[in-house]
């Protein structure tokens, strides 16, 4: 059997994407065509590589292990062609996500330098990762450490948390909560249900604090998470301070304070990369960050060395140039 280059490339754009409608603007095709295309590769392959849910399309367990070698395969191919048209590819950055803080990054780097990006999302639900994928330059991921000699790891960013509530909730007034009144309060997280480098790290603070989980639902995204929680008068959520979230008259969003939980993103990249911009990258994050205080803020024991050093990204953009 042969592999359809754009079946294959049709279904990584929508497990990256999670709408086929998202994957067919990207791919400056038809949505239709995008289904199709998905549809011929699930049957050429015989097993389901996506699963569409009302929160979008979400890879198979058969999908995650496909889509490895997938992104490979594209990767390939368009650097197989770039090399023969003579054309400097653009730098290949994962961003985890567009409603991210790494989002924030990125602008204030092309802003700065004006470099052409193309930004990889593969979304929160990818696994916690200690390899760099073969198909992107460099990513934003939470990892303390690296195995793995030939990658370079710098920390990024140290995002802090607010809680968010709907207005009905006791806490909605105020202007600040501390960490130690949310004892004995539940957190509606259903996203924690699934393995993901996000999950463990408030798998790893609610119980830190007394807080109780609650992962009970399916996780049909965050629009829904937010409508859900501003009927609520005791389930309270987290979310990012930097993240994008949709506006919603009944949810408010409160700094967290004494201390401050802060989600840590480091920036990978592999030292034998020999892409022009990603020197760049690299002293642009190093150059941005601000290390851990302990004083103020909250990380799992794992991440606060890592996140406290930033001498990995000076020496490698040494290196790199």
């Amino acid at each position: 059997m042969e592999l359809d280059l754009g079946a294959v490339r049709a279904f990584v754009a929508v497990a990256e994407d999670r709408y086929f409608s998202e994957a067919a603007i990207r791919l400056e095709v038809s949505q239709q065509a995008i289904s199709k295309r998905v549809a011929k590769l699930e049957a050429d392959l015989g097993v389901r590589l996506l699963s569409r849910t009302r929160g979008g399309a979400e890879p198979t367990e058969d999908g995650e292990e496909f889509l490895v070698h997938a992104r490979a395969l594209i990767s390939l191919a368009d650097q197989a062609v770039e090399r023969l048209q003579g054309r400097r590819r653009p730098l290949r950055v994962d961003v985890l996500g567009t409603r991210l803080a790494t989002m924030e990054v990125i602008r204030a780097f092309h802003a700065d330098h004006d470099d052409e990006l193309e930004l990889v999302t593969p979304g929160l639900g990818a696994a916690r990762r200690a390899m760099l994928p073969e198909s992107v330059d460099a990513a934003f991921a939470r990892v303390s450490t690296v195995t793995d000699p030939g990658i370079g790891r710098t920390p990024a960013y140290l995002e802090p948390a607010n809680l968010l509530v709907g207005r009905r909730h006791p806490l909605a007034r105020r202007r600040l909560v501390e960490m130690a009144e949310l004892a004995g309060l539940t957190a509606w997280m259903p996203y924690n249900a699934r393995a993901s480098e996000w999950a463990e790290f408030w798998q790893e603070l609610c119980p830190a604090f007394g807080v109780l989980v609650d992962t009970d639902g399916p996780n049909f995204g965050l629009e829904h998470h937010i409508e859900v929680l501003s009927r609520s008068k005791d389930r309270l959520g987290f979310v990012g301070a930097k993240m994008h979230v949709p506006w919603h008259p009944d949810v408010v969003q409160i700094p967290l304070v004494d201390p401050t939980p802060v989600y840590p993103f480091s920036l990978l990249w592999r030292h034998e990369n020999r892409h022009p911009t990603l020197p760049l990258l690299i002293e642009h994050v190093r150059s941005g960050y601000r290390p851990f205080d302990p004083e103020r803020q909250w990380l799992p024991v794992a991440d606060r060395e890592a996140m406290t050093r930033v001498h990995d990204a000076r020496e490698a953009a040494g290196t790199e140039r």
